[in-house]
């Protein structure tokens, strides 16, 4: 459906973004840009940076973008062990392409170990570093996947809201 001739884009955008990752041994474990001793790391193609990975196919959707694994696909070498924040680096630079800013995030993440309390607020501060916000535009929270049998895994849910930046009506 074509938009109306005049009309502009939303004010605001809401994107959702997933990941999971399962607990591997003998690799660093990262979780919002953040390196945390645990006896194991998350597997995945990358780094596994469930955390990043779950922001970045939020901002995505919420720009109608294609998704993590159609940008970066895991069956290109190039991405063999890559920094998830190349990855969110692309997701923001769409992002401002189309014309919107983060206005906050809010994210679950679901794991049995390593205990995020500890970490949540270096967690936070990276998180709005790389996405150019303030710390209490970044929402953590962590819980434990009782009766999930997700002891193995990492799970991250975010939201996403961006807003339209002024002047930009496209």
């Amino acid at each position: 459906m074509k938009p109306k001739p005049g009309s502009s884009k939303p004010a605001v955008r809401i994107g959702y973004g997933f990941d999971s990752h399962e607990f591997r041994p003998g690799i660093p474990l990262r979780i919002g840009g953040v390196a945390l001793a645990h006896d194991k790391g998350l597997g995945g193609h990358s780094d596994g940076d469930v955390l990043l990975h779950g922001i970045t196919d939020a901002l995505l959707g919420a720009v109608a973008a294609p998704d993590i694994g159609a940008l970066f696909p895991p069956s290109d070498p190039r991405w063999k062990g890559a920094d998830s924040v190349i990855f969110l680096r692309e997701a923001l630079k769409r992002v401002r392409v189309a014309g919107y800013k983060v206005a906050n995030i809010d994210a679950s993440l679901i794991l049995t170990a390593p205990k995020i309390g500890p970490h949540a607020a270096a967690i936070r501060v990276r998180v709005a570093e790389l996405l150019g916000v303030h710390r209490d535009c970044v929402g953590l929270k962590a819980k434990t996947p009782e009766g999930l049998n997700l002891d193995h895994a990492a799970v991250a849910h975010v939201a996403v809201l961006l807003e339209r930046v002024r002047g930009r009506k496209k």
